[in-house]
């Protein structure tokens, strides 16, 4: 990386930094584009290089997923199958958000239907991106295979969510992950 990009990415994480924690003081509504720029350090007209809206900055706390579990599966040693990988991955994604962070963003998220709207669509695209990683990395494996693995990856991340927010948030949202991957071994050993 660059010194350019890295500096763009500071900027950006800086934005973040500065919005989520104006958002848990002020609110999400209450919370003005110039406030957000002036605790940045930034200008009005610099954070639109970054970002579009408010609604932006909270969807890159989800947004990214895709990006977050092809990164993370690189890290993966090769041997273990596809899927068996992709969970490996999950889990290290997971287990870096802490249950103050997760109430946090959830609760924001929840709160705003125009940001449900666009994180439901960018499920979507991330299948799309991990499976593309898939098929990089497994190329002789059988697609339908692939597919379900990428499909499974965001469908444990958004089951996951469901059952922590059912559950009140007081566990490691890890656990979730765990648990709908053990349903899964389980539907599968089944006869």
């Amino acid at each position: 990386m660059g010194i350019r990009e890295a500096k763009r990415q500071e900027t950006a994480r800086r934005i973040t930094q500065s919005a989520m924690a104006l958002f848990a003081e002020q609110g999400f509504e209450a919370t003005t584009l110039d406030a957000i720029a002036a605790a940045a350090g930034i200008s009005r007209r610099s954070f639109f290089h970054y970002f579009r809206s408010k609604d932006d900055i909270l969807l890159s706390q989800q947004a990214g997923l895709g990006e977050q579990l092809v990164s993370a599966l690189s890290d993966q040693p090769d041997g273990a199958s596809p899927l068996d990988t992709l969970f490996a991955a999950m889990r290290g994604i997971a287990a870096s958000y802490s249950l103050e962070q997760m109430r946090a963003i959830d609760a924001m998220m929840m709160s705003i239907e125009s940001v449900q709207a666009r994180k439901q669509a960018n499920y979507i695209r991330d299948e799309k991106i991990v499976l593309e990683a898939l098929r990089s990395r497994w190329p002789m494996e059988d697609d339908m295979q692939l597919r379900l693995a990428a499909l499974f990856a965001i469908g444990v991340t958004r089951l996951s969510l469901d059952a922590w927010r059912s559950d009140g948030g007081t566990r490691p949202i890890v656990d979730y992950a765990d648990m709908a991957f053990l349903a899964l071994r389980g539907l599968s050993a089944k006869k």
